[in-house]
Protein backbone atom coordinates (compact mmCIF):
# COMPACT_ATOMS: atom_id res chain seq x y z
CA UNK A 1 0.00 0.00 0.00
CA UNK A 2 0.78 3.60 -0.92
CA UNK A 3 2.98 5.03 2.29
CA UNK A 4 1.96 8.47 1.48
CA UNK A 5 -1.56 7.26 0.18
CA UNK A 6 -2.37 6.08 3.71
CA UNK A 7 -1.61 8.75 6.21
CA UNK A 8 -4.69 10.72 7.21
CA UNK A 9 -4.16 13.93 6.93
CA UNK A 10 -5.24 16.44 9.95
CA UNK A 11 -7.21 19.15 9.75
CA UNK A 12 -6.38 21.99 12.05
CA UNK A 13 -8.81 24.61 13.86
CA UNK A 14 -10.46 26.35 11.67
CA UNK A 15 -10.14 24.52 8.67
CA UNK A 16 -13.64 22.71 7.22
CA UNK A 17 -13.35 19.77 4.12
CA UNK A 18 -16.69 19.25 2.72
CA UNK A 19 -16.48 16.29 0.30
CA UNK A 20 -19.13 15.94 -2.53
CA UNK A 21 -18.27 12.71 -4.41
CA UNK A 22 -14.83 13.23 -6.05
CA UNK A 23 -15.20 17.56 -5.74
CA UNK A 24 -13.61 18.36 -2.38
CA UNK A 25 -13.67 21.79 -0.72
CA UNK A 26 -11.30 22.93 1.61
CA UNK A 27 -12.25 26.01 3.03
CA UNK A 28 -9.91 27.92 6.05
CA UNK A 29 -9.18 31.35 7.22
CA UNK A 30 -7.03 32.35 4.20
CA UNK A 31 -9.64 31.07 1.83
CA UNK A 32 -11.26 28.15 -0.13
CA UNK A 33 -9.91 25.37 -2.47
CA UNK A 34 -11.74 23.51 -4.85
CA UNK A 35 -10.62 20.58 -6.65
CA UNK A 36 -12.39 17.56 -8.64
CA UNK A 37 -10.07 14.02 -8.11
CA UNK A 38 -10.24 10.62 -10.23
CA UNK A 39 -13.16 9.09 -9.56
CA UNK A 40 -11.25 5.65 -9.04
CA UNK A 41 -10.19 7.42 -5.46
CA UNK A 42 -12.53 7.26 -2.34
CA UNK A 43 -12.27 10.59 0.39
CA UNK A 44 -13.85 10.93 3.41
CA UNK A 45 -14.04 12.96 6.43
CA UNK A 46 -13.42 10.56 9.63
CA UNK A 47 -13.79 13.21 12.87
CA UNK A 48 -10.47 15.41 12.36
CA UNK A 49 -8.99 13.47 9.38
CA UNK A 50 -9.27 13.39 5.92
CA UNK A 51 -8.58 9.82 4.21
CA UNK A 52 -8.05 8.64 1.11
CA UNK A 53 -8.74 4.82 -0.35
CA UNK A 54 -8.39 2.89 -3.64
CA UNK A 55 -10.31 -0.02 -4.33
CA UNK A 56 -7.24 -2.07 -5.75
CA UNK A 57 -3.92 -2.71 -6.70
CA UNK A 58 -3.29 -1.55 -9.90
CA UNK A 59 -0.06 0.79 -10.84
CA UNK A 60 -2.39 3.42 -12.07
CA UNK A 61 -4.78 3.39 -8.53
CA UNK A 62 -1.16 3.01 -6.43
CA UNK A 63 0.08 6.48 -8.25
CA UNK A 64 -3.63 8.47 -7.80
CA UNK A 65 -3.63 7.14 -4.31
CA UNK A 66 -0.47 8.96 -2.91
CA UNK A 67 -1.24 12.12 -5.63
CA UNK A 68 -4.64 12.58 -4.25
CA UNK A 69 -3.48 12.66 -0.40
CA UNK A 70 -0.67 15.00 -1.17
CA UNK A 71 -2.84 17.72 -3.42
CA UNK A 72 -5.78 17.30 -0.66
CA UNK A 73 -2.92 17.98 2.25
CA UNK A 74 -1.62 20.77 0.23
CA UNK A 75 -4.99 22.36 0.37
CA UNK A 76 -5.58 21.87 3.64
CA UNK A 77 -1.81 23.77 4.26
CA UNK A 78 -2.59 26.11 1.88
CA UNK A 79 -6.01 27.62 3.33
CA UNK A 80 -4.65 27.66 6.98
CA UNK A 81 -0.49 28.90 6.30
CA UNK A 82 -0.42 29.54 2.82
CA UNK A 83 3.03 29.34 0.13
CA UNK A 84 5.69 31.23 -0.69
CA UNK A 85 8.20 31.19 -2.70
CA UNK A 86 11.25 33.67 -2.46
CA UNK A 87 13.14 34.80 -5.18
CA UNK A 88 16.79 37.39 -5.50
CA UNK A 89 17.48 39.63 -7.93
CA UNK A 90 21.83 39.54 -8.51
CA UNK A 91 23.27 42.18 -11.07
CA UNK A 92 24.94 45.46 -11.31
CA UNK A 93 21.81 47.80 -11.37
CA UNK A 94 19.00 44.68 -11.60
CA UNK A 95 16.20 46.12 -9.10
CA UNK A 96 12.55 45.53 -8.29
CA UNK A 97 10.23 47.54 -7.26
CA UNK A 98 5.98 47.18 -6.47
CA UNK A 99 3.84 50.21 -8.32
CA UNK A 100 0.76 49.64 -7.26
CA UNK A 101 -0.37 45.99 -8.02
CA UNK A 102 2.51 45.56 -10.48
CA UNK A 103 6.09 44.52 -10.23
CA UNK A 104 8.16 46.30 -11.79
CA UNK A 105 11.96 45.04 -12.74
CA UNK A 106 14.78 46.65 -14.11
CA UNK A 107 16.80 43.51 -15.67
CA UNK A 108 19.42 45.01 -17.52
CA UNK A 109 17.54 45.50 -21.02
CA UNK A 110 16.39 48.67 -22.71
CA UNK A 111 13.26 48.51 -21.06
CA UNK A 112 11.07 47.75 -17.72
CA UNK A 113 9.68 44.22 -17.06
CA UNK A 114 6.31 44.57 -16.31
CA UNK A 115 4.60 41.69 -14.18
CA UNK A 116 0.37 42.26 -13.15
CA UNK A 117 -0.41 40.39 -9.83
CA UNK A 118 -2.72 37.70 -10.95
CA UNK A 119 -5.96 36.44 -8.94
CA UNK A 120 -5.06 34.39 -5.74
CA UNK A 121 -1.27 36.07 -5.48
CA UNK A 122 0.22 38.01 -3.78
CA UNK A 123 3.36 39.90 -4.31
CA UNK A 124 5.94 41.36 -2.05
CA UNK A 125 9.26 43.63 -2.13
CA UNK A 126 11.17 43.56 0.99
CA UNK A 127 14.23 44.80 -0.54
CA UNK A 128 15.65 46.37 -4.38
CA UNK A 129 16.72 42.66 -4.76
CA UNK A 130 14.14 40.66 -3.44
CA UNK A 131 10.95 39.00 -4.12
CA UNK A 132 8.17 37.33 -2.71
CA UNK A 133 5.55 35.49 -4.21
CA UNK A 134 2.86 34.48 -1.63
CA UNK A 135 -0.47 32.60 -1.93
CA UNK A 136 -2.72 29.32 -1.06
CA UNK A 137 -2.38 27.24 -4.01
CA UNK A 138 0.27 25.72 -4.12
CA UNK A 139 0.80 25.29 -7.93
CA UNK A 140 -0.02 28.60 -8.88
CA UNK A 141 2.66 30.09 -6.49
CA UNK A 142 5.18 27.89 -7.87
CA UNK A 143 4.03 28.29 -11.48
CA UNK A 144 4.09 32.17 -10.99
CA UNK A 145 7.45 32.09 -9.18
CA UNK A 146 8.83 30.25 -12.64
CA UNK A 147 7.37 32.79 -14.40
CA UNK A 148 9.20 35.78 -13.12
CA UNK A 149 12.65 33.79 -12.78
CA UNK A 150 12.04 33.46 -16.41
CA UNK A 151 11.99 37.36 -17.45
CA UNK A 152 15.86 36.89 -16.59
CA UNK A 153 17.40 33.01 -15.46
CA UNK A 154 20.67 33.34 -14.24
CA UNK A 155 23.62 32.91 -16.23
CA UNK A 156 26.63 30.49 -15.93
CA UNK A 157 29.47 33.19 -16.35
CA UNK A 158 28.47 35.89 -13.47
CA UNK A 159 25.57 34.65 -11.80
CA UNK A 160 23.80 37.58 -12.61
CA UNK A 161 19.92 37.24 -13.26
CA UNK A 162 16.86 36.08 -11.11
CA UNK A 163 16.99 33.00 -8.56
CA UNK A 164 15.36 31.22 -6.17
CA UNK A 165 16.80 31.95 -2.49
CA UNK A 166 19.18 29.55 -1.94
CA UNK A 167 19.20 27.56 -5.71
CA UNK A 168 22.78 26.72 -6.68
CA UNK A 169 23.93 28.08 -10.01
CA UNK A 170 26.84 26.55 -11.68
CA UNK A 171 29.56 28.39 -12.73
CA UNK A 172 31.15 28.20 -16.08
CA UNK A 173 35.19 29.68 -16.58
CA UNK A 174 35.64 32.57 -19.08
CA UNK A 175 37.75 32.42 -21.78
CA UNK A 176 41.74 31.55 -21.41
CA UNK A 177 42.25 34.65 -23.29
CA UNK A 178 45.51 32.58 -25.28
CA UNK A 179 47.16 35.13 -27.96
CA UNK A 180 48.96 34.08 -30.81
Amino acid sequence: MSRIGRKPIAIPAGVKVTVDGNNVTVAGPKGTLNSTFHNKMTVKVEGETVVVTRPDDENESKSLHGLTRTLISNMVTGVSEGFSKELEVLGVGYRVAKQGTNLVMNLGYSHQVIVPEVDGIKIECPDANKIKVIGIDKQKVGQFAAEIREKRPPEPYKGKGIRYVGEYVIRKEGKTGKGK
